[in-house]
Protein backbone atom coordinates (compact mmCIF):
# COMPACT_ATOMS: atom_id res chain seq x y z
CA UNK A 1 0.00 0.00 0.00
CA UNK A 2 3.01 2.37 0.97
CA UNK A 3 4.75 1.40 -2.60
CA UNK A 4 1.04 2.75 -4.21
CA UNK A 5 0.80 5.94 -2.56
CA UNK A 6 4.94 6.73 -3.25
CA UNK A 7 4.26 5.57 -6.72
CA UNK A 8 1.25 8.13 -6.82
CA UNK A 9 3.21 10.80 -5.36
CA UNK A 10 5.75 10.22 -7.92
CA UNK A 11 3.43 10.66 -10.72
CA UNK A 12 1.82 13.66 -9.26
CA UNK A 13 5.05 15.64 -8.85
CA UNK A 14 6.40 14.31 -12.33
CA UNK A 15 2.82 15.99 -13.71
CA UNK A 16 3.79 19.17 -11.94
CA UNK A 17 7.46 19.30 -13.05
CA UNK A 18 5.49 19.42 -16.27
CA UNK A 19 3.18 21.89 -16.03
CA UNK A 20 5.89 23.90 -14.88
CA UNK A 21 8.24 23.72 -17.14
CA UNK A 22 5.36 24.70 -19.62
CA UNK A 23 4.51 27.82 -17.72
CA UNK A 24 7.91 28.81 -17.43
CA UNK A 25 8.22 28.51 -21.11
CA UNK A 26 5.08 30.49 -21.38
CA UNK A 27 6.32 33.82 -19.22
CA UNK A 28 9.88 33.48 -20.66
CA UNK A 29 8.52 33.26 -24.40
CA UNK A 30 5.88 36.03 -23.77
CA UNK A 31 8.74 38.58 -21.66
CA UNK A 32 11.59 37.70 -24.31
CA UNK A 33 9.63 38.15 -27.26
CA UNK A 34 7.50 41.40 -26.18
CA UNK A 35 11.04 43.13 -25.77
CA UNK A 36 12.20 41.84 -29.01
CA UNK A 37 8.90 43.50 -30.51
CA UNK A 38 9.27 46.55 -28.55
CA UNK A 39 13.22 46.68 -29.82
CA UNK A 40 12.41 46.17 -33.56
CA UNK A 41 9.68 48.67 -34.18
CA UNK A 42 12.32 51.61 -32.62
CA UNK A 43 10.29 51.84 -29.20
CA UNK A 44 13.54 52.72 -27.57
CA UNK A 45 15.23 54.71 -30.53
CA UNK A 46 14.83 58.49 -32.01
CA UNK A 47 13.52 56.26 -35.17
CA UNK A 48 9.92 55.97 -36.80
CA UNK A 49 8.04 53.42 -34.21
CA UNK A 50 6.52 50.59 -36.70
CA UNK A 51 4.61 47.88 -35.44
CA UNK A 52 3.36 46.97 -38.64
CA UNK A 53 6.53 45.63 -40.33
CA UNK A 54 6.41 41.74 -40.81
CA UNK A 55 10.28 41.69 -39.37
CA UNK A 56 9.63 42.26 -36.20
CA UNK A 57 7.27 39.01 -35.20
CA UNK A 58 9.37 36.30 -37.03
CA UNK A 59 10.88 35.11 -33.99
CA UNK A 60 7.62 35.28 -31.78
CA UNK A 61 5.93 33.37 -34.95
CA UNK A 62 8.79 30.36 -34.97
CA UNK A 63 9.26 30.26 -31.41
CA UNK A 64 5.40 30.38 -30.78
CA UNK A 65 5.48 27.20 -32.95
CA UNK A 66 7.64 25.62 -30.44
CA UNK A 67 5.50 26.74 -28.09
CA UNK A 68 2.28 25.58 -28.96
CA UNK A 69 4.06 21.76 -29.69
CA UNK A 70 5.26 21.89 -26.09
CA UNK A 71 1.64 22.63 -24.78
CA UNK A 72 0.00 20.00 -27.07
CA UNK A 73 2.92 17.49 -25.04
CA UNK A 74 2.50 18.63 -22.02
CA UNK A 75 -1.51 18.44 -22.21
CA UNK A 76 -1.50 15.59 -23.92
CA UNK A 77 0.67 13.52 -21.51
CA UNK A 78 -1.13 14.97 -19.06
CA UNK A 79 -4.76 14.33 -20.15
CA UNK A 80 -5.06 11.73 -23.05
CA UNK A 81 -2.11 9.51 -22.13
CA UNK A 82 -2.93 9.17 -18.76
CA UNK A 83 -6.21 8.65 -19.64
CA UNK A 84 -5.80 6.08 -22.36
CA UNK A 85 -2.78 4.01 -20.65
CA UNK A 86 -3.80 4.21 -16.69
CA UNK A 87 -5.21 1.11 -16.39
CA UNK A 88 -2.26 -1.15 -18.60
CA UNK A 89 0.41 0.81 -16.14
CA UNK A 90 -1.13 -0.06 -12.97
CA UNK A 91 -1.65 -3.66 -14.07
CA UNK A 92 1.93 -4.05 -14.98
CA UNK A 93 2.98 -2.10 -12.06
CA UNK A 94 0.94 -4.20 -9.46
CA UNK A 95 2.62 -7.33 -11.63
CA UNK A 96 5.74 -6.50 -11.50
CA UNK A 97 5.46 -5.74 -7.52
CA UNK A 98 4.08 -9.40 -7.20
CA UNK A 99 6.87 -11.08 -8.79
CA UNK A 100 9.41 -9.13 -7.08
CA UNK A 101 7.49 -10.38 -3.41
CA UNK A 102 7.59 -14.27 -4.39
CA UNK A 103 10.29 -15.75 -3.20
CA UNK A 104 12.86 -17.17 -5.50
CA UNK A 105 13.64 -20.50 -5.95
CA UNK A 106 17.52 -20.56 -5.89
Amino acid sequence: METKKSLTYLKAKKKVEMLKGFYNHLAVYIFVNTVIILISANVFSSKEVNFAYWGNYVSTFFWGFGLVAHGLYVFYVLNIENNIFKRWEEKKIKQFLEEDDKPSNN
